[in-house]
């Protein structure tokens, strides 16, 4: 070994070991490794603890490398390398050599082994440096020819032109992108006899290794799965080999579509009324170049979850997948063809996209369509045990869930039949939990449900408890979401120092159905009574304590969410017919629900991108593309497969839809317009006006066509009250709200055409949060701001590096964008703020969540609540929370009209990677359990520093994607 390689480390001359070479000990099994000279041999995960420890032997010295310290050290650095090697590689089951040595690189940065890791650094390069020489040296020879290996087991050459080719076209018309490296880096991790899966792999990894320098390479990562998704489909629709360029799909489709509607039938996973659609009609409409416009996430996360398929292969193309969808919706539409195409436009465009269950289920033989399902759960053994089997039944076919548990009688109360006492609400709510994690949706996605209790609760103090990682786990729900439904009332007593009376929903039945002054009169009479000795489970607690532990927690675990029971109910247009018990799993539903009752909603969401310029929102195209959308949520109700009765029931007679919308981000960036100004929450205003405008206007409509809903007569809309009126409903109840009330559109004629005409729909407007459905369309989900302008997103389909292309854009223009700034933005969390070298301007514009005062977030909400007959999911943001934070902006949240909340995200302890991710696609954030920081000691909020905050709901969590 050259000297000048040594290391004179503690009197000791070594120097790291290339894995290579390291002696052969057990393999893992089915993973291989691609070596220099071309060879494949078994993925050996000893040889990286060998080579690890050697590495710190290197540095440290004999004796302080051998101690346990190192050994664990050693074990726990092994362990994250063939964890993200084996996370990342999917089904290729094969790595470059350089990958692993990359892997084992990364890992000691991360852990911050410096020493060690510049040693690793030196010897690579010298052995780089020494293969090179010797290659330079040695007579040239011929390159090994390659043959692949077909699922047969047949082994034919490789197509090295077709390779070539397939590359070259998934970069056409891309700007800053090239093929070579691509090439260069695919060729590298060939081998003989490589399989025809990881033969379509290899170019794929090697493109997404370059989207963080340029991210046009996420449309070549996507471009280069269509060419594997195209073969796979085609040669399993026609039973033979087969595959087709991206330009040969443009008559290709045509025919393909037939055969997978054909295919489909014959595999009972499509109705077959689709067959008896006009396929040729259908198939002439398919749009191949549409096919283009995924970015990589979005297209992985389809062909991971959504695409037909069977025996593990998938014979759904992308657009044959919308088409499905839209086949679906239409099956019942006179002129279904028509409507089908027209549905099919609108969805590849991705002007509007479906929620998630429309999605998987739509045109199949099961068809649950809808999004959302809140249950009222009964005080006895028969109606508790009932909402559960009712919560499984609807999770199956991917229904989010929320449950009101408030009548169920508290801890201590008296049981008539066994003259025992109640064990309260905890333990059938921890049933609940383990039920929605048994059920998951078929492997699709989590089974998920939210718990609602009212405030005034006697358990609610446990309740606050369930998601804590401390304490008796027979009393913690880990896996379920729970909210505070929180009255008016009890707001007022913590603005004023009240006292609070907490009280079992046996001894004061009525109250749960009570709201405003109703509720507030019989509220005061019970504690009256209570005082006298009337009542036998209560308690007085002071409000303003009940309101801190409920921020302590929520703060510690994310749990429970703050959502507020007065104004759900107050601007509810059904009030006439039940009332709001809760909302659902992501807190923009707010419906009646009652033991003969189970709402349902049906979601989709506009991109709101694609409807904005420069110039601001194009109103024709977002009425067009509003009205077309609340006919397919209709739709749905009709078609709908409803697996319990009381479903069905509520959602014939009411019909409720949830118009929602995504890439609000987008759309400010597109203007202009940084999301913490006036700016923006003057677009939430008008944008949400025209919205809720065209949406009302649609129900009427389709009213005039196909009559108005059940229950319409005795509605706000029969009264001419809408959405922006029933806020003066609002401020009748509690004097002091603060809601802007202007507008800019004629909303008089449409007033009047509501109470003409009637509606077709109870509810037409509810934001989801849209963290699927945002990916596959390749926006920002929902209303929120950036989350970073470079990280790593990981879900189901795995970890995703994820770049603000509009950010890159600008950059650009001005001269920015280059290496430096990439490891600038590593370093600061994907955040431009403290970026010296970017403008002022820019960093307004591009500013993260973290950096945006959540109190322009809730301004902005405040301004869309005015026009949406349910909610949103808004989450808040504070970077470096305290009690008295927390307190100020719930507290403004409630006084500016907010329905609901969602998730409180706070700024985790977090280390984002500083090397290079070429070559791994790794995850830049490392999250730890959040630092907690001292509570104020004007509200002593006391925060629990080991809670693993965040981690039911990260933004990156795999798991949470139950309402899209």
């Amino acid at each position: 070994m050259p000297a000048t390689t040594a290391l004179q480390t503690n009197g000791t001359d070594a120097v790291p070991p290339s894995i290579e070479n390291e002696a052969r000990t057990p393999t893992e099994p089915g993973y291989r490794i691609i070596r220099r000279n071309g060879s494949v041999t078994p993925f050996d995960p000893t040889k990286i603890t060998v080579a690890l420890t050697k590495a710190f032997l290197a540095v440290e010295g004999s004796v302080a490398a051998g101690s346990r310290r190192v050994h664990d050290v050693v074990k726990d650095l092994t362990e994250q390398v063939v964890g993200n090697l084996t996370r990342r590689i999917g089904e290729g089951r094969t790595f470059h050599i350089e990958d692993v040595q990359d892997q084992v690189e990364l890992a000691l940065m991360r852990s911050e082994h410096h020493k060690v890791a510049r040693a690793y650094v030196l010897y690579r390069e010298e052995r780089a440096r020494e293969r090179a020489a010797a290659k330079a040296a040695a007579p040239e020879s011929a390159a090994p020819s390659l043959h692949v290996t077909r699922a047969t087991g047949e082994k034919v050459a490789l197509d090295e032109a077709r390779f070539r080719r397939i590359v070259e076209e998934a970069c056409e018309g891309l700007e800053a992108v090239s093929p070579q490296p691509i090439l260069n880096e695919a060729l590298r991790n060939l081998y003989d006899g490589i399989t025809e899966d990881e033969l379509s792999l290899a170019p794929i990894l090697a493109a997404r290794t370059l989207v963080e320098t340029e991210p046009n390479y996420s449309f070549v990562s996507a471009r280069l799965l269509l060419d594997r998704l195209r073969r796979e489909a085609l040669s399993f629709v026609t039973g033979r080999s087969e595959q087709a360029t991206q330009a040969d799909m443009a008559e290709r489709y045509a025919t393909y579509f037939p055969e997978f509607i054909r295919t489909g039938i014959e595999a009972d996973l499509i109705d077959p009324e689709l067959g008896r659609f006009d396929l040729k009609r259908i198939g002439a409409a398919l749009k191949a170049e549409r096919d283009l416009n995924f970015q990589y996430l979005g297209l992985q996360t389809l062909y991971d979850r959504y695409f037909l398929h069977t025996r593990g292969k998938r014979f759904e193309l992308p657009q044959a997948f919308f088409m499905r969808v839209a086949m679906g919706l239409a099956a019942r539409e006179i002129d279904r063809e028509a409507r089908a195409i027209e549905f099919y436009n609108l969805l590849s465009s991705f002007d509007f996209m479906c929620s998630t269950p429309t999605l998987f289920n739509s045109g199949t033989l099961r068809p649950q369509l809808s999004s959302c399902f809140l249950t009222t759960i009964g005080d006895d053994l028969d109606a508790i045990f009932k909402g559960v089997k009712d919560n499984a039944l609807l999770a199956k076919y991917s229904g989010g869930l929320g449950n009101d548990w408030t009548p169920v009688r508290g801890l201590g109360a008296h049981i008539k039949g066994t003259n025992g006492e109640s064990q309260g609400v905890v333990p059938f709510l921890k049933v609940a939990n383990d039920t929605a994690i048994a059920v998951n949706q078929g492997g699709k996605r989590k089974g998920a449900v939210c718990a609602y209790l009212e405030t005034w609760h006697v358990d609610i103090e446990e309740f606050l408890d369930l998601r804590k990682n401390t304490g008796d786990d027979r009393r913690r729900t880990h896996d379920m979401n729970t909210a505070n439904w929180v009255p008016d009332l009890f707001m007022e007593r913590v603005e004023a120092d009240g006292e609070w009376t907490l009280f079992s929903p046996d001894e004061v039945p009525d109250l749960h159905d009570l709201y405003g002054t109703a509720f507030r009169n019989a509220y005061e009479a019970y504690e009256a009574r209570a005082a006298a000795g009337e009542l036998r489970v209560w308690r007085k607690i002071r409000a303003l304590d009940l309101w801190r532990k409920m921020l302590t927690m929520l703060f510690e675990t994310g749990h429970p969410w703050v959502t507020f029971k007065d104004p759900c109910n107050i601007r509810s247009p059904q009030g006439h017919v039940g009332v709001v018990h809760s909302s659902n799993l992501c807190t923009e539903i707010t419906l009646n629900t009652s033991k003969d009752e189970v709402a349902v909603c049906n979601l989709g969401s506009i991109n709101l991108a694609n409807h904005v310029s420069e110039q601001g929102l194009d109103l024709d195209r977002l009425a067009r593309t509003v009205g077309t959308a609340m006919r397919m949520l209709d739709n749905v109700i009709d078609i709908n497969f409803y697996t319990i009765p009381e479903a069905r029931a509520s959602n014939l007679r009411h019909r409720p839809v949830g118009l929602g919308l995504m890439g609000f981000q987008d759309a400010l960036q597109a203007m202009r317009i940084p999301y913490a100004s006036e700016g923006a929450v003057e677009f939430a205003d008008r944008s949400m006006e025209a919205i809720s405008y065209h949406a009302i206007s649609a129900s009427v409509d389709l009213a005039a066509e196909r009559g108005r809903y059940p229950s319409f007569e005795g509605s706000l809309w029969s009264k001419g009250i809408l959405p922006i009126d029933s806020i003066r409903l609002l401020e009748e109840a509690r004097p002091g709200v603060d809601m802007d009330s202007t507008f800019t559109l004629d909303w008089a004629s449409l007033r009047e055409r509501v109470k003409e005409t009637g509606m077709r729909n109870s509810n037409t407007m509810a934001i989801a949060p849209t963290a699927t459905i945002s990916n596959i369309c390749g926006v920002a989900q929902s209303i929120e701001p950036a989350y970073q302008n470079l990280f790593v997103k990981s879900n189901m389909s795995g970890d995703f590096t994820v770049v603000n292309a509009q950010l890159v854009h600008d950059l650009k223009a001005r001269g920015l964008w280059d290496e430096v700034m990439v490891s600038d933005m590593k370093y600061f969390d994907g955040s431009v703020g403290q970026i010296d070298r970017i403008p002022d301007d820019l960093k307004a514009l591009y500013a993260t969540a973290f950096e945006i005062d959540s109190s322009w977030l809730i301004e902005a909400a405040s301004r869309r609540q005015k026009w949406i007959d349910q909610a949103q999911s808004l989450n808040l943001y504070i970077a470096n929370p305290s009690g008295k934070k927390l307190d100020e902006l719930y507290r403004f949240a409630w006084k500016k009209g907010l329905k609901t909340t969602y998730y409180l995200r706070s700024r985790s302890a977090t280390h984002v990677e500083k090397s290079t991710l070429k070559g791994t696609d790794g995850k830049l954030n490392a999250v730890s359990p959040a630092s907690m920081a001292a509570a104020e000691a004007a509200t002593p909020i006391v925060v629990d520093p080991s809670a693993a905050w965040g981690k039911a709901c990260a933004i990156d969590d795999p798991d949470c994607e139950a309402c899209q």
